[in-house]
């Protein structure tokens, strides 16, 4: 029988029937099997709970909790968990097997006799091979501590990629060898005037190595040809004479913000103003440069180069530039991604993924931009703003975010469907990414404030089955709820939604 409303899990695995009572956990609980794994499941209860539990002592003592890998047992990121007097989690691969420990975490729970865990049989496997967040560390900058909880508690969740977007107008935030004026004069501030910083190279290869940990992949984002203010600033050669537009100057007027100086750092969030020189081939010096030290640094396969909101550039000039920026990744050897306006040139790079941030409704042009990557070979990743951005208020009044795009409570940011808001077929859909813009947050606490719960519903969207009888919001709200020991016990500053029945133990 399938009871997941009776099983604390987000997102909702492909099947799970529960059994009668339950499995104690305690200090005698002994744990064998894949070491990393194991490491990882004992740090994780002693978090939770305060009880260290022990490897076993001698190879003839049978383990309470079995982790093994079995690619036989289950599809890639997928595992079966079996709890009754023992535990078993079998992972399809390594990432499988992470993913079944953090199920059985999270159904990890403290009743009078103890902790312990439901007996249950869960098989479960994701509906989407991507499932990413991504995080602004330009507009205000987060340490590598701070990244790396991030990762902790997103990966929790069974997302696998994490976006970081590391350049914009207010900063410049990785270091770069061949072009040392970038973290030199360009990475010193932030939005509104809050410092700034930038990872130096191991800082950067510490975050890749900590995620791969959580079987996450990082994509690296250059935003460009546009939001190239802070490149400007320390080398004024490569950029263009800020161009004004009417929203910059009424949203700088509105939030008493200062308009954007040439070679000046940019405190404002405005946008539209920035560009690249285009016909410059010094500029192409540059970006083949970044690229190469980006891969250097990045074992996954994608460099993401940006794209959006270039609305001082002409559409002729912004094609060109798109189009040898795609190849350069290409002849670097990696996959480009980059925002959904880049799909308007022509001659993108073959296979290059687009990012759509339009709304569920899309916009025509928006909507052909995106098509455009699908007819080149590529496939589309989807952002839609109105239902995954996480920097929107949750209300009208709620302290942090923005609301351009829409105002999303956690109802909404559930009930959307990928496959429904564009018109291509659904395999040409690789997931789901949910970003996160930090123009509002300065620390990551209010960074996680945006992020959680609204990341477990896209996180639901993007594993869960859509045609599960539970993948419904009355099932949602109630399993989201029990979320909330986990992300106390982790120190996870999240929104007590109103709509959400939260959980005490």
């Amino acid at each position: 029988m399938v009871l997941p409303h009776s099983m604390p899990l987000v997102p909702l695995p492909l099947s799970a029937s529960v059994g009668d009572g339950r499995m104690p956990i305690g200090e005698a609980t002994r744990i064998t099997g894949d070491a990393a794994a194991a490491a990882q499941l004992i740090d994780a209860v002693a978090q939770r709970t305060g009880i260290r539990l022990p490897l076993p002592s001698d190879a003839d003592r049978a383990a309470d909790i079995h982790l093994r890998i079995d690619p036989g047992a289950a599809a890639l990121e997928g595992y079966r968990l079996t709890i009754g007097d023992t535990a078993e989690i079998v992972g399809g691969d390594e990432a499988g097997l992470f993913y079944g420990v953090q199920s059985l975490l999270q159904l990890l729970r403290q009743d009078d006799e103890g902790w312990g865990v439901a007996r249950a049989e869960i098989f479960d496997a994701p509906r989407f091979a991507r499932r990413g967040v991504m995080l602004d560390v330009a507009r205000h900058f987060f340490g590598v501590d701070d990244v790396k909880k991030f990762i902790d508690h997103i990966s929790a969740l069974k997302f696998n990629h994490l976006h970081l977007h590391l350049s914009d107008d207010q900063g410049w935030r990785i270091q770069i060898d061949s072009w040392p004026k970038l973290t030199e004069l360009a990475a010193s501030t932030a939005a509104g005037g809050a410092p700034g910083g930038f990872y130096t190279k191991d800082d950067y290869r510490e975050i890749v190595a900590y995620a791969a940990s959580r079987h996450m992949i990082v994509i690296p984002e250059i935003d460009l040809p546009g939001h190239t203010h802070a490149i400007g600033v320390a080398y004024p050669e490569l950029v263009e004479a800020p161009v004004m537009n009417d929203g910059l100057i009424s949203e700088s007027k509105r939030l008493g913000q200062e308009l954007p100086v040439a070679g000046e750092p940019y405190l404002g969030w405005g946008v539209g103003h920035s560009s690249v020189r285009i016909h410059d081939e010094r500029t192409y010096d540059f970006v083949r440069d970044v690229v190469r030290e980006l891969v250097e640094m990045t074992p996954g396969p994608y460099i993401h180069i940006g794209g959006d909101e270039s609305l001082g550039t002409p559409q002729a000039d912004f094609d060109h530039f798109v189009e040898r920026a795609t190849a350069i990744v290409f002849e670097e050897g990696r996959t480009p991604v980059a925002w959904h306006e880049v799909g308007a040139a022509a001659d993108i790079a073959e296979g290059t993924i687009g990012q759509y941030w339009g709304k569920a409704t899309p916009d025509g042009t928006h909507a052909a931009e995106a098509a455009h990557f699908v007819e080149r070979g590529g496939a589309l990743i989807m952002s839609t703003a109105d239902k995954t951005y996480l920097d929107m208020k949750y209300a009208p009044d709620f302290p942090l975010g923005l609301t351009w795009a829409a105002i999303i409570d956690v109802r909404s940011a559930y009930e959307w469907e990928p496959t429904e808001v564009l018109d291509v077929p659904d395999e040409a859909i690789l997931g789901v990414e949910a970003p996160l813009w930090s123009e509002t947050t300065a620390t990551i606490g209010e960074v996680e404030q945006l992020v959680f719960p609204r990341a477990a519903a896209q996180a639901e969207v993007a594993w869960s089955s859509r045609d599960a009888p539970e993948r419904t919001w009355e099932s949602f709200r109630e399993r989201l709820g029990s979320m909330a020991p986990l992300w106390k016990a982790g120190g996870v500053d999240f929104h007590p939604a109103d709509d959400v029945p939260w959980s005490e133990r």
